[in-house]
């Protein structure tokens, strides 16, 4: 069986150790493959040894410049050290050498909600949901995306089409609460949202808050 084959069956089943000797045999037997370096990344990465990892997938690109699961694996090492800049300089790497998945357009749309650039995440959220339209959380994450740039009938179908995935998505409910509260002032529609917020998660505050807006509307004393 392929070294790195096994490897990453022993990655998946959390054994480290047995997963770092078939790497390490890859690499031994050909020390010109950059998939050998980026499994071996991998495995440092689910360690927490993170500074060993970097040096792993840096050379994997020095072997292949086009190494796109280097820039994908890196940059989701520098998502999670919170340093969404040098993330997304990496995601865009591996979209520039050929990664076409849903996952990295999710991760730079990511980086850059998280960089407060909320304009600029849009198009690669609404990439990432066409290339998956199961992923619920991408559409969430683009429909939030959309409310925040007030493009609010865009954002109001994708929370529609969210809950027609996830009935369980109290989130997704809140804010077509406040959609139909603040936008569409329509508080009959806005109230069954919060109410299923609710029923679905009983201390959601939000929902919680706005149901009692709504109360004091058609009770103002």
């Amino acid at each position: 069986m392929d070294k790195n084959k096994q490897g990453i069956e022993s990655l998946q089943a959390g054994k480290y150790e047995d997963a770092i000797k078939f790497f390490s045999e890859a690499i031994e037997e050909n020390p010109k493959d950059p998939v050998a370096y980026i499994n071996f990344g991998n495995v440092l990465t689910a360690v927490g040894e993170n500074d060993r990892a970097i040096n792993f997938y840096q050379k994997a690109i020095e072997l292949d410049e086009k190494a796109s699961a280097a820039y994908y694996c890196l940059g989701n090492l520098y998502f999670n050290l919170n340093q969404f800049s040098e993330a997304a300089g990496q995601f865009e790497k591996a979209i520039k050498y050929g990664l076409q998945t849903n996952d990295v357009y999710y991760m730079l749309g990511m980086c850059f909600i998280n960089l407060e650039n909320v304009r600029l995440a849009i198009p690669y959220l609404q990439r990432s949901v066409e290339l998956n339209e199961d992923d619920v959380e991408a559409r969430f994450q683009y429909g939030l995306a959309l409310a925040k740039c007030e493009i609010y009938d865009e954002a109001t179908k994708q929370f529609e089409k969210v809950v027609a995935s996830d009935p369980n998505h109290a989130d997704a409910y809140y804010n077509l609460g406040v959609a139909y509260l603040g936008i569409y002032d329509k508080p009959n529609q806005a109230l069954d949202y919060f109410t299923k917020a609710l029923e679905i998660q009983p201390d959601h505050m939000l929902a919680g808050y706005g149901l009692k807006m709504i109360e004091k509307m058609k009770d103002p004393h």
